[in-house]
């Protein structure tokens, strides 16, 4: 029997798991979450950090894995890469690659040797750095981490709102693992991502998927829709923009999540991921809008059979995130309703009764989702919004 090392138990690498047992594999799951929802699936837990890659590795020569993988966890990317690079296997990317994926200030470097368009940037390290960055930027910027994921850390700066720059600055530091913070242009227009899986050094896009986020001054993700709805001149620049973007990693065999906002000057860059993408992107939306299972094409590559990447129809799914209120949550009423909703075929909470809730700041703070399946991007989307209304959170 095969073994698997899969870096990270929580939800969203639930489907993997699941994919890794389907396969007959026998699969660690490792976390420094002893309660992570994954765990139970898997045949043995290992409470080790995904980011630790000393201690990934000595497991790895203790319990000798034939692989070693991530889903949809940024970080351990890096982990994977080194760790498989120290034992002589096979990696999908370099460990430069890895580090241009994951860590933002690399990758804007990178991209813009490459001639990727991004948006205009400055790199600090110190309040005092920060302090003198400010008037190089226009009214409206970006804070963010260079080193962090799931929006935690990035926030909306407006130079008009005569703002506490030390409280902002204090904010984001405490997200960035590396003390290293981006200041960049606030870019304006609708965001995408795009879900791309390549085979010997070429990207196959698998489709475009719309982004729905929080307002200002946090950007956390709402809700995804696919197909993308922007006219096909705009798919064919974030296409190009992706493609770009994906041959500066050097990815060779597997899959990319590539966030890209469509700016009045052009696609541009967000960030792109050596990875599938989160939020049930690829796991459930995909699969349920093309019949694409990119989780069963990244266990064909690992095994070194045939990647079936062939679209099987054309329909639209998406998901909306259920957001929270600041306090304890009481009750969630309306779940039934969804249910019954045409279209509606999944809906999870992820918070207990009890629990303390918040607004969302990070992707963290969501209260649980809700996915729609149907012929149309405007009729899921109409599915949604009904959806969504009929949830009720009552916090105390």
């Amino acid at each position: 029997m095969k073994s698997i090392f899969i870096l990270g138990a929580s939800r969203l690498q639930v489907p993997a798991i699941k994919k890794a047992k389907e396969k007959g594999m026998y699969v660690y799951a490792l976390d420094y979450d002893s309660n992570a929802v994954g765990i139970s699936l898997a045949d043995k837990f290992l409470e080790i950090s995904t980011i630790d890659k000393e201690a990934v590795y000595k497991a790895a020569l203790e319990y000798e894995p034939d692989y070693i993988i991530t889903s949809t966890s940024d970080m351990p990317v890096r982990t994977v890469v080194w760790v498989n690079e120290k034992l002589g296997k096979a990696t999908d990317i370099s460990y430069d690659g890895a580090i241009c994926a994951t860590n933002k200030v690399a990758m804007r470097k990178l991209m813009k040797e490459k001639g990727v368009p991004i948006p205009s940037f400055y790199e600090i390290r110190s309040y005092e750095e920060f302090l003198n960055v400010i008037p190089k930027m226009e009214d409206m910027f970006i804070l963010k981490p260079a080193d962090n994921a799931a929006s935690r850390g990035v926030i909306l700066v407006n130079k008009n709102d005569k703002p506490d720059y030390e409280e902002l600055y204090l904010y984001c530091e405490h997200y960035s693992r590396s003390g290293s913070i981006l200041v960049e242009e606030f870019m304006t227009g609708p965001e995408v991502s795009v879900e791309s899986y390549s085979i010997d050094g070429v990207p196959h896009i698998i489709t475009i998927t719309d982004k729905m986020v929080t307002d200002v001054p946090y950007f956390v993700e709402l809700g995804h829709t696919e197909p993308c709805k922007l006219p096909q001149v705009a798919q064919e620049d974030i296409k190009k923009v992706a493609t770009a973007a994906i041959n500066a990693i050097g990815m060779l065999n597997g899959p990319t999540h590539t966030e890209i906002k469509v700016t009045p000057n052009g696609a541009k860059l967000v960030e792109i991921a050596a990875r599938l993408g989160g939020d049930f992107i690829t796991s459930k939306l995909v699969p349920l809008s093309t019949g694409v299972d990119m989780i069963e094409c990244y266990f064909a590559s690992l095994l070194g059979e045939r990647v079936p990447l062939e679209k099987k129809f054309q329909k639209s799914s998406a998901i909306r995130f259920i957001q929270g209120k600041d306090g304890i949550l009481k009750q969630i009423n309306g779940i039934e309703k969804v249910k019954d909703i045409d279209g509606v075929v999944e809906i999870e909470i992820y918070k207990n009764i009890g629990e303390r809730v918040c607004k969302a700041h990070s992707s963290n703070d969501r209260l649980g989702h809700i996915i729609i399946v149907g012929d149309t991007a405007d009729e899921v989307e109409k599915v949604a919004n009904k959806a969504i209304s009929e949830i009720e959170i009552i916090v105390e």
